[in-house]
């Protein structure tokens, strides 16, 4: 495909994705291995929210684009936090005490707050990170008052399946932990945010509950390397 195909190719399905989102359900980007020229196609699209699995390739593009939020939807390890509450907006995948107390001290030091998720292993997956749900009541008190941390909401991924009923399931025990968190009032704790449904799963996601939705391969084409 061409450039100019490309270009045509991402804004057409950019356009599609935001169409048929509801009022109120926002859009993240899942840019994941995708080029800048790529990302401002997408950006010049109408996406508002971009998300980065990876500190150096957000670096890379956040270098060329501007006017978007950058919300971080992969694994961060401790020895990427500093780098990584310089560059985003938003955190979404923060599973441990380890993690929170690392970028609270990070964030202090810049004298800035970072807004995160509580990520959800709702699948109870032990080869993947999330805390599981029964968990998270705890986690989200212990890090409601560290310095420079802001918990938004709660955000997970579910067992990967082709077939999007599959992750029903999964979308509601999240739903159901986020309306616990809600209910409990917390201090500081502002449960806004729902992130939950890729590709193949965020119109379920939505009618579950998600506000905010990762989306990868509908808006960027399949790559070698797995889909979002």
């Amino acid at each position: 495909m061409n450039s100019a195909s490309r270009r045509s190719s991402i804004a057409d399905n950019v356009r599609t994705v935001l169409d048929g989102l509801p009022d109120g359900v926002e859009l993240v980007a899942a840019a994941k291995t995708r080029s800048p020229e790529e990302i401002k196609e997408a950006v010049a699209a109408g996406v508002r929210i971009i998300g980065e699995n990876y500190v150096q390739e957000a670096e890379e593009a956040k270098a060329c684009i501007g006017g978007v939020r950058w919300h971080f939807i992969g694994h961060l390890q401790k020895n990427k936090v500093k780098k990584a509450v310089q560059l985003f907006d938003m955190i979404e995948t923060v599973d441990s005490i380890g993690l929170a107390e690392e970028i609270s001290k990070r964030c202090v030091q810049l004298a800035k707050e970072m807004s995160v998720l509580i990520e959800v292993n709702s699948g109870k997956e032990e080869q993947k990170f999330g805390v599981f749900p029964g968990d998270v009541p705890e986690l989200v008190r212990k890090i409601s008052c560290f310095p420079g941390v802001k918990i938004m909401g709660i955000m997970t991924m579910g067992p990967f399946s082709n077939d999007p009923e599959v992750s029903r399931p999964y979308f509601k025990c999240a739903r159901r932990v986020f309306e616990e968190i809600s209910a409990s009032s917390v201090p500081g704790v502002e449960m806004k945010l729902l992130s939950m449904g890729m590709t193949n799963s965020y119109r379920v996601a939505i009618e579950e509950g998600a506000n905010l939705v990762r989306i990868g391969t509908k808006i960027f084409g399949e790559r070698d390397h797995g889909g979002n």
